[in-house]
């Protein structure tokens, strides 16, 4: 199974690549988009739509894990970043493979054991999980994390949920009602 993480952003999209082979956690490739940073806002989008479309083409993942982002600093900043978001969204919609949102909480959580981490221990814990002999860039570390999470418990998450069956309150009453008869 291969799996491609991206943690999107208007000025660096990080992305990684990791693969599971004979049980385990195989590094195929890391690194970060940045578009021109003096190009327009619709350049820069064109720009990680292309990259990002081109990744998914050439590593052809099983599933693509995008950070699910619900909170930015300020209005202006999570409009841009929604943006971009889109732009990879579009992206990998186009390329035609399974996308699944993770928050950064369940990925901090899952990678380094607390959903409070700080990128620092995220990176650390990436690189000793892949066996990474450099530690990588922050952003490519949350991508690499983003799939290395999908990775450990994507086919768990993906199975379904057994629902129960709730019965009715009308169903209930029949039922109590049919028993006292």
């Amino acid at each position: 199974m291969r799996i491609l993480g991206v943690d999107p952003g208007s000025v660096a999209t990080g992305f990684g690549s990791i693969e599971r082979v004979a049980g385990r956690f195989v590094h195929r490739c890391h690194g970060v988009f940045r578009p021109p940073p003096a190009a327009s806002l619709s350049a820069r989008l064109s720009f990680l739509h292309a990259e990002l479309l081109a990744l998914a083409r050439a590593e052809a993942p099983d599933a693509v894990v995008v950070e699910r982002v619900f909170l930015a600093a300020n209005p202006h900043s999570a409009l841009v970043l929604g943006q971009a978001r889109g732009a990879v969204l579009a992206s990998l919609g186009e390329a035609g493979v399974k996308v699944v949102e993770l928050s950064a909480r369940q990925v901090k959580k899952s990678v380094t054991g607390s959903g409070a981490a700080g990128k620092s221990q995220v990176q650390a814990m990436v690189a000793r999980l892949l066996s990474l002999s450099e530690i990588p860039a922050p952003d490519a570390s949350d991508a690499l994390a983003l799939a290395l999470t999908y990775a450990q418990a994507g086919l768990l998450a993906d199975l379904p949920l057994p629902t129960r069956r709730r019965s009715s309150r009308r169903a209930m009453t029949r039922l109590v009602m049919e028993r006292q008869s």
